[in-house]
């Protein structure tokens, strides 16, 4: 099971960090990445983690959007700065279950796994 949670309001320019945590079983052998959804939009790939911490974001948060993962607590992170009235939507992580995966998929269909999803609003 995932779920994602530190969604909320913020200003554009602003920082928020959401987090992915996992239960049930490890997934630290496993992709986990960031989807979300605008209001009227169809999902859109963020970013993902591979096992290895090897990361892959879409180029419309490169270098802006920081992925990380912590195995011990078995949670994802992502970091948000910069933000921008376009980056509003519901976001959702997921799990890839094919283990030690060497890269991020960025297609929806590779994942097995979702969580519930967490609304962010950014303001202009």
């Amino acid at each position: 099971q995932l779920q994602a949670s530190g969604g909320g309001l913020v200003q554009a320019g602003g920082s928020l960090r959401l987090s992915c945590a996992a239960s049930g079983r490890t997934f630290s052998r496993n992709v986990i990445s960031w989807f979300r959804r605008a209001p009227g939009k169809e999902r859109e790939f963020v970013g993902g983690i591979t096992w290895s911490r090897g990361t892959y974001y879409a180029d419309s948060v490169q270098g802006r959007f920081t992925i990380s993962r912590d195995n011990a607590k078995n949670t994802v992170f992502l970091q948000m700065n910069s933000l921008k009235p376009e980056d509003t939507a519901v976001y959702y992580c997921a799990a890839d279950s094919t283990e030690f995966k060497d890269y991020v998929p960025p297609l929806s269909r590779d994942y097995d796994l979702w969580g519930q999803g967490t609304l962010v609003t950014v303001s202009s």
